[in-house]
């Protein structure tokens, strides 16, 4: 499998999705947007800038675990760029991909960019399906009540109670990123494997260098976990919409690109503060279909494929966050059945 994340989907003549494909591209929307990129990342850099030289001013102040919370979000936006970076949004060249991905993923968030890339580009070629969709993987939740019935350890534990437990093991999102990344160094089919672990040890070296140096230990430790624990919140939040809840594949039950794309995503309605606070996933059907497309054009790409769906008589699922929410975890709720019977817990 490839590590680029821009999924080359199956172009068949006369498809349904060439011909959506074919419709996109004459409105132009595939086109890059240096202009918005520029800003926005401008941005997003000043942000992380200002963030850090509050937490120096702050100094030896309990108020600094608000800048703690400041820059989780910071963080998770920092995230969205290397993940617009990853799908070729931004840049047309591989090489400025990748040194951008590698500066705003290891450098800037200590997430292994490599490692995340690979994990993602399966995701995008098959997802929600339990056996080649690494999200979708019973490594923690259990996902249908296929995988709970097969359950053991950890997911057989927590399964029962997993929709009650989901937003509280956000916390520990960001923690398992970096700690996946770092696992990833031992793979020695990770392209880049001495730089990627260069660019990691050394944004923990200097991240907790500044920690320690500018804040009392006891105050160090909150700093941290108020930072890391709130990141992985807000990662989470962002992804859970997408396809959680959402029809889950199996074996040999592969559908064509675009119903597989379709069928298992969620979009999210709102306006410009849900585009800014999702990065543009709230678009997930039309970012699935077309991940290489920049995630200011998606809002607009949606009437096109909307209204497409419509006329194929594909189910197309557009939701308010708060459903989309309610949706996910009423479907963990289902999951878990199985191992909430009385058979389960003899």
């Amino acid at each position: 499998m490839t590590a680029e994340t821009s999924v080359r989907p199956e172009r068949t003549a006369g498809s349904d999705f060439a011909r959506l494909s074919k419709k996109i591209a004459d409105t132009g929307l595939m086109t890059r947007r240096p202009g918005y990129y520029t800003l926005r990342i401008a941005l997003v850099v000043a942000l992380y800038a200002g963030g850090w030289t509050a937490f120096v001013l702050v100094g030896r102040s309990w108020w600094t675990l608000a800048v703690a919370a400041f820059l989780a979000v910071v963080f998770g936006q920092v995230a969205l760029v290397a993940h617009d970076v990853a799908h070729r949004q931004v840049f047309r060249l591989r090489k400025a991909t990748e040194v951008s991905g590698r500066i705003a993923g290891n450098a800037g968030i200590g997430m292994g960019y490599g490692w995340w890339q690979d994990k993602h580009t399966r995701h995008h070629a098959n997802p929600n399906h339990e056996e080649l969709d690494p999200d979708v993987a019973p490594d923690l939740l259990v996902w249908s009540q296929n995988q709970a019935r097969a359950a053991k350890g950890i997911p057989r534990l927590i399964g029962r109670s997993q929709a009650y437990l989901f937003f509280p093991l956000l916390t520990l999102e960001g923690f398992n990123l970096h700690v996946s990344g770092l696992r990833s160094l031992a793979n020695r089919s990770l392209k880049d494997r001495t730089l990627e672990g260069a660019l990691l040890l050394g944004h923990f070296a200097v991240y907790l260098t500044a920690l320690f140096l500018v804040l009392p230990p006891g105050m160090a430790i909150a700093f941290l976990a108020v930072h890391q624990c709130l990141f992985g919140v807000y990662l989470g939040s962002i992804f859970a919409p997408n396809h959680k809840g959402m029809p889950t594949l199996t074996g040999k039950d592969r559908p064509d690109f675009l119903r597989r794309q379709v069928l298992t995503s969620r979009n999210v309605r709102g306006g410009w503060f849900t585009d800014i606070a999702l990065g543009g996933l709230n678009y997930q059907i039309e970012h699935h279909l077309f991940p290489s497309m920049p995630s200011p054009h998606l809002r607009k790409a949606q009437l096109i494929v909307r209204h497409y769906c419509e006329e194929l008589g594909v189910s197309y699922l557009e939701t308010g966050l708060i459903t989309s929410y309610r949706q996910a975890l009423a479907s963990l709720h289902r999951a878990g059945a199985p191992l909430r019977a009385p058979s389960a817990a003899s």
